[in-house]
Protein backbone atom coordinates (compact mmCIF):
# COMPACT_ATOMS: atom_id res chain seq x y z
CA UNK A 1 0.00 0.00 0.00
CA UNK A 2 1.63 3.27 -1.10
CA UNK A 3 1.79 6.07 2.07
CA UNK A 4 -0.62 8.73 1.78
CA UNK A 5 0.39 11.96 0.72
CA UNK A 6 -0.09 14.83 3.73
CA UNK A 7 -2.14 16.62 1.70
CA UNK A 8 -4.16 13.59 1.30
CA UNK A 9 -4.07 12.97 4.79
CA UNK A 10 -6.01 16.19 5.39
CA UNK A 11 -8.47 15.46 3.11
CA UNK A 12 -9.14 12.49 4.47
CA UNK A 13 -9.33 14.07 8.26
CA UNK A 14 -11.79 16.47 6.67
CA UNK A 15 -14.04 14.12 4.34
CA UNK A 16 -14.12 11.75 7.62
CA UNK A 17 -15.50 14.97 9.83
CA UNK A 18 -18.35 14.43 7.91
CA UNK A 19 -19.15 10.83 8.73
CA UNK A 20 -22.77 10.10 9.52
CA UNK A 21 -24.54 12.70 7.69
CA UNK A 22 -26.76 12.35 5.36
CA UNK A 23 -25.64 13.52 1.49
CA UNK A 24 -22.51 15.21 2.49
CA UNK A 25 -20.62 15.67 -0.44
CA UNK A 26 -21.13 18.99 -1.58
CA UNK A 27 -20.21 19.98 2.15
CA UNK A 28 -17.01 17.89 2.44
CA UNK A 29 -16.18 19.26 -0.90
CA UNK A 30 -16.74 23.14 -0.07
CA UNK A 31 -14.22 22.24 3.29
CA UNK A 32 -11.68 20.64 1.42
CA UNK A 33 -11.31 23.84 -0.90
CA UNK A 34 -11.27 26.14 1.61
CA UNK A 35 -8.59 23.51 3.34
CA UNK A 36 -6.68 23.63 0.23
CA UNK A 37 -7.81 26.29 -2.09
CA UNK A 38 -8.68 24.03 -5.04
CA UNK A 39 -9.82 20.06 -5.53
CA UNK A 40 -6.78 18.65 -6.71
CA UNK A 41 -7.40 14.58 -8.14
CA UNK A 42 -5.70 13.00 -4.98
CA UNK A 43 -8.64 15.08 -2.95
CA UNK A 44 -11.40 13.71 -5.59
CA UNK A 45 -9.88 10.24 -4.91
CA UNK A 46 -9.60 10.71 -1.12
CA UNK A 47 -13.23 11.83 -0.79
CA UNK A 48 -14.97 8.86 -3.06
CA UNK A 49 -12.80 6.72 -0.93
CA UNK A 50 -14.10 7.90 2.01
CA UNK A 51 -17.72 8.03 0.81
CA UNK A 52 -17.76 4.61 -0.46
CA UNK A 53 -18.52 6.41 -3.72
CA UNK A 54 -16.94 5.94 -6.98
CA UNK A 55 -13.77 8.64 -8.68
CA UNK A 56 -16.51 9.46 -11.57
CA UNK A 57 -19.62 10.15 -9.11
CA UNK A 58 -17.18 12.70 -7.42
CA UNK A 59 -15.81 14.05 -10.15
CA UNK A 60 -19.00 14.33 -11.85
CA UNK A 61 -20.18 16.61 -9.33
CA UNK A 62 -17.31 18.86 -9.05
CA UNK A 63 -16.96 19.23 -12.63
CA UNK A 64 -21.20 20.07 -12.83
CA UNK A 65 -20.51 23.19 -10.20
CA UNK A 66 -18.58 25.84 -11.17
CA UNK A 67 -18.00 26.77 -7.76
CA UNK A 68 -15.27 24.20 -7.59
CA UNK A 69 -11.84 24.60 -8.83
CA UNK A 70 -9.66 22.38 -10.04
CA UNK A 71 -6.24 24.29 -10.40
CA UNK A 72 -4.94 26.77 -7.86
CA UNK A 73 -6.77 30.08 -8.38
CA UNK A 74 -4.70 33.26 -9.70
CA UNK A 75 -3.60 35.99 -7.59
CA UNK A 76 -6.36 37.93 -8.83
CA UNK A 77 -10.47 37.66 -9.72
CA UNK A 78 -12.70 39.83 -11.22
CA UNK A 79 -15.97 38.49 -11.37
CA UNK A 80 -19.09 39.73 -13.61
CA UNK A 81 -22.69 39.37 -12.97
CA UNK A 82 -24.36 37.98 -16.09
CA UNK A 83 -27.74 37.45 -14.67
CA UNK A 84 -30.55 39.62 -15.95
CA UNK A 85 -30.39 42.89 -14.35
CA UNK A 86 -27.07 42.93 -14.60
CA UNK A 87 -27.34 42.17 -18.65
CA UNK A 88 -30.44 44.87 -19.44
CA UNK A 89 -26.85 47.57 -18.27
CA UNK A 90 -24.02 46.51 -19.91
CA UNK A 91 -22.96 43.51 -18.21
CA UNK A 92 -22.17 41.25 -21.32
CA UNK A 93 -20.01 44.47 -22.79
CA UNK A 94 -18.46 44.91 -19.49
CA UNK A 95 -17.53 40.92 -19.25
CA UNK A 96 -15.90 41.15 -22.67
CA UNK A 97 -14.10 43.87 -21.93
CA UNK A 98 -12.84 42.72 -18.92
CA UNK A 99 -11.81 39.40 -20.95
CA UNK A 100 -10.05 41.40 -23.66
CA UNK A 101 -8.15 43.84 -21.05
CA UNK A 102 -6.39 40.75 -19.12
CA UNK A 103 -5.98 38.52 -21.75
CA UNK A 104 -2.03 39.27 -21.63
CA UNK A 105 -2.38 38.53 -17.52
CA UNK A 106 -2.33 34.83 -16.34
CA UNK A 107 -2.45 35.97 -12.73
CA UNK A 108 -6.30 37.18 -13.65
CA UNK A 109 -8.97 35.30 -13.86
CA UNK A 110 -12.38 37.16 -15.27
CA UNK A 111 -15.43 34.99 -14.68
CA UNK A 112 -18.93 35.06 -14.94
CA UNK A 113 -21.38 34.53 -12.35
CA UNK A 114 -25.02 34.55 -12.06
CA UNK A 115 -26.14 37.10 -9.27
CA UNK A 116 -24.58 38.90 -6.39
CA UNK A 117 -28.12 40.01 -5.51
CA UNK A 118 -27.00 43.46 -6.13
CA UNK A 119 -29.59 43.72 -9.03
CA UNK A 120 -30.72 47.58 -8.21
CA UNK A 121 -27.15 48.57 -8.64
CA UNK A 122 -25.71 46.63 -11.46
CA UNK A 123 -23.45 45.73 -13.34
CA UNK A 124 -22.07 44.54 -10.36
CA UNK A 125 -18.56 42.71 -10.09
CA UNK A 126 -16.32 41.01 -7.69
CA UNK A 127 -13.18 41.99 -7.60
CA UNK A 128 -11.13 40.01 -5.01
CA UNK A 129 -13.24 39.35 -3.37
CA UNK A 130 -15.32 43.22 -2.87
CA UNK A 131 -18.42 43.46 -4.23
CA UNK A 132 -18.71 46.85 -6.29
CA UNK A 133 -21.96 48.31 -7.89
CA UNK A 134 -22.37 50.09 -11.19
CA UNK A 135 -18.76 48.98 -12.69
CA UNK A 136 -17.45 50.02 -15.47
CA UNK A 137 -14.11 48.79 -17.41
CA UNK A 138 -12.36 51.48 -15.77
CA UNK A 139 -13.31 50.68 -12.47
CA UNK A 140 -11.78 47.75 -12.71
CA UNK A 141 -8.35 49.09 -14.33
CA UNK A 142 -8.26 50.93 -11.43
CA UNK A 143 -8.52 48.34 -8.84
CA UNK A 144 -5.49 46.37 -11.39
CA UNK A 145 -3.12 50.03 -11.03
CA UNK A 146 -2.96 49.01 -6.83
CA UNK A 147 -1.82 45.67 -8.01
CA UNK A 148 1.81 44.46 -8.05
CA UNK A 149 2.71 42.50 -11.09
Amino acid sequence: MTPRSARAEVTREVAQGYAGERGPLLEILHAVQAEHGYLADEDVSEIADVLNLSVAEVHGTVSFYHDFRRHPAPDHQVQICRAEACQSVGAAALFDAAQDHFAHREDVEVREVFCFGNCALGPSASIDGRLRARVTIDDIAAAESGWSR
